[in-house]
């Protein structure tokens, strides 16, 4: 996994009128944290993470955070974005300090290519699982899982089992549920998971939020 470089300022004031100061002038309030050091209160520029973030096409990303004032870049990826639900702004987000010797839980998303068999014959294709949880050393991090659907007929899916990995990354899952499956077209759809809700933003910083988890060390 490719890593960014993002600068960040470090910042002592907390509350909602220095944080929407903040975004007026272009930055989000952030936090650094980690299991061996205190957090940081930080500012980083909106652009700068937007740029990067659309660029890549997920929030799974590593991060060198270049604090100002600092000696050294901080190693981090996205623990938590929050994000305004009318705009779609990013309203806070928390950095995760991780270290490449360390195991993480990440989840990464899956990329669906080519028009199978099934749908050819009139079925859907259905995506159950648009990410995919793994374990593995940051340095193994895969970008996203690739799964070809082209020889999938209709009544056949694609299993967590099938997905292709490698042996540095493990999948914590104990059911071997399955990922992508094809259809017939009179079966019902079905939900995919997870579900969007609004939370709160750092200490009430922020006003409706949607909150985006991503990196836990194991």
């Amino acid at each position: 996994m490719k890593t960014h470089e993002l600068k960040a300022s470090p910042r002592t004031t907390r509350g909602n009128g220095p944080a929407r100061a903040l975004r007026r002038e272009g930055f989000i309030p952030a936090v650094l944290y980690g299991p061996d050091s205190e957090p940081i209160t930080l500012s980083v520029s909106h652009k700068d993470l937007s740029d990067i973030l659309q660029g890549v096409g997920s929030s799974q990303v590593m991060f060198n955070l270049n604090i100002e004032g600092a000696d050294a870049p901080r190693k981090a990826m996205i623990k938590e974005l929050q994000t305004n639900v009318v705009s779609q702004r990013y309203l806070h987000a928390d950095f995760y300090e991780i270290s490449m010797d360390r195991k993480l839980h990440v989840m990464v998303p899956v990329v669906v290519e080519g028009k199978s068999k099934g749908m050819e014959e009139g079925g859907l294709l259905q995506v159950i699982r648009r990410e995919l949880e793994v374990i593995c050393l940051p340095g193994d991090i895969p970008e996203e899982f690739v799964i070809d659907v082209t020889e999938l007929g209709i009544g056949e899916a694609v299993h967590l089992s099938d997905v292709p990995k490698g042996d540095a990354v493990e999948f914590p899952e104990s059911a071997d549920f399955t990922v992508v499956t094809v259809v017939a077209p009179t079966a019902a759809a079905l939900p995919e998971e997870g579900e969007e809700g609004e939370e709160g933003e750092e200490g009430g910083e922020g006003g409706e939020a949607e909150g985006a988890e991503a990196a836990s060390e194991e």
